[in-house]
């Protein structure tokens, strides 16, 4: 099992790239499934999720290659089954896209409960609503969802919580069927938007995407195309908080600003120096700090409010900022099980139900972490990244799920961080 080692204490300087986006990706590539034809999908992050989600498909028929820039060709019309179980579905969140892809092309899908980081429930119950609106007749049995349907027919779906994985699997399964869908309350984040630019180069008609109305005409002929998946805004918001928690000063590249607004305006608040640019081919954004961060307080919310996934790398930042700072949690109820392993560095923070109060300390010191999740695992990395000493971070097979190439990026900014096998 790998681990990093980490000797704190170096700003970051320099220049990176931000990879493509985790969570476009994993819903774009079972997407493929519904143009029946081959397609091209440019700028995906080599990440272990995508690896999984390229293996299920290779599993149940698709032909996949790799171009030597990285680019993958994905052809499923030589798809064979349709009943996806087993531990590589039920380890991702994002297996879940299986089934409106299945149930669009195929009217049929069997797919194994999903799993995912442990970061609080997460119910697919408005996945289901949706698919039987659609048409569909869905049961759980064994552990897996079954749906069939003889055809799928548009309807008005309202969202009774505002959901991307719902809203996703919903426009799948909707651009196959027959008549308009409208979904209301429906997530707006940028994930969603790709999908839908997706989808429409595919023949797809969705209009909406972004707002909390999406209108689909469905039953169109759908075809191969080539696309390029967006940024991802949580590598790029990691490393914003890096640059900030090191004192350092890093001009972060492949971004688009508006999608970071959120991020960018807590870090001003928090006295950091924060400003954009176009250099003529892309947009970037620069973080500079030279001084302790001031206190500040953050909700959590879906876009285009502050992001759940940069709650833990933020409070990184703030348990050694000047003050208190208050961060509430809205969107998982277990998104603080980075909190002990930030005390073992000297942090001082406490937790009440969905309320985190961080007592800013004048440093942090190193030790042995051990990352929970995803983001909690980038909230250590940075953590240790600002720390007096060496820390230890196991688990990190949670953080290869969603940020490639992390160390060598952070080795290139001038960081002191080892991957370490064993």
């Amino acid at each position: 099992m790998a681990y990093y080692r980490i000797n704190g204490g170096k700003r970051l300087e320099g220049a990176v790239t931000i990879s493509g986006a985790k969570n476009a990706a994993l819903a774009i590539i079972p997407a493929v499934i519904l143009s029946g034809e081959s397609c091209l999908l440019e700028n995906l992050p080599e990440i272990e999720d995508v690896r999984i989600v390229e293996e299920i498909l290779t599993s149940m028929g698709a032909a996949i290659s790799r171009t030597p820039d990285g680019s993958m060709r994905i052809d499923p019309s030589g798809i064979n089954t349709f009943s996806v179980t087993g531990k590589m579905v039920s380890s991702m969140r994002a297996s879940y896209y299986l089934l409106g892809a299945l149930l669009g092309r195929y009217k049929k899908a069997e797919i194994a409960l999903p799993g995912g980081c442990a970061i609080g429930q997460r119910p697919i119950d408005q996945h289901i609503k949706g698919m039987r609106a659609l048409g569909a007749d869905i049961v759980i049995q064994g552990g897996s969802v079954k749906a069939r349907a003889d055809k799928l027919k548009g309807a008005e779906i309202y969202l009774d919580v505002v959901s991307v994985g719902a809203t996703i699997n919903i426009m799948l399964a909707a651009v196959a069927a027959e008549g308009q869908t409208i979904i209301a309350n429906a997530a707006k984040e940028p994930h969603v938007v790709d999908v839908a630019n997706f989808l429409n180069m595919m023949g797809a008609n969705v209009k909406g995407a972004g707002t909390d109305v999406i209108r689909i005409q469905g039953g169109r002929r759908l075809h191969g195309c080539t696309y390029a998946v967006i940024p991802d805004q949580i590598e790029a918001g990691t490393f914003m908080i890096a640059a900030a928690a090191t004192r350092g000063d890093v001009i972060i590249n492949n971004v688009i600003p508006t999608h970071l607004e959120a991020i960018s305006a807590k870090l001003m608040e928090c006295g950091v120096t924060v400003s954009e640019g176009d250099d003529g081919r892309d947009f970037f954004i620069r973080v500079s700090a030279d001084k302790r961060p001031r206190a500040v307080n953050i909700k959590t919310l879906p876009y285009p409010g502050f992001p759940t996934d940069l709650q833990q790398p933020m409070m990184a930042l703030l348990a050694t900022a000047e003050g208190n700072s208050f961060i509430m949690e809205n969107i998982f109820e277990n998104r603080f099980n980075h909190v002990p392993e930030l005390a073992k560095m000297g942090a001082s923070i406490s937790i009440s139900s969905r309320t985190a109060t961080v007592e800013g300390v004048e440093r942090l010191y190193g030790a042995p972490l051990c990352a929970s999740d995803l983001r909690a695992g980038a909230a250590l990395v940075i953590a240790a990244l600002a720390a007096e000493g060496e820390s230890t971070i196991s688990h990190i097979h949670f953080i290869d799920r969603g940020y490639e190439f992390l160390e060598q990026k952070l080795r290139a900014l001038g960081a002191d961080i080892t991957r370490i096998e064993e």
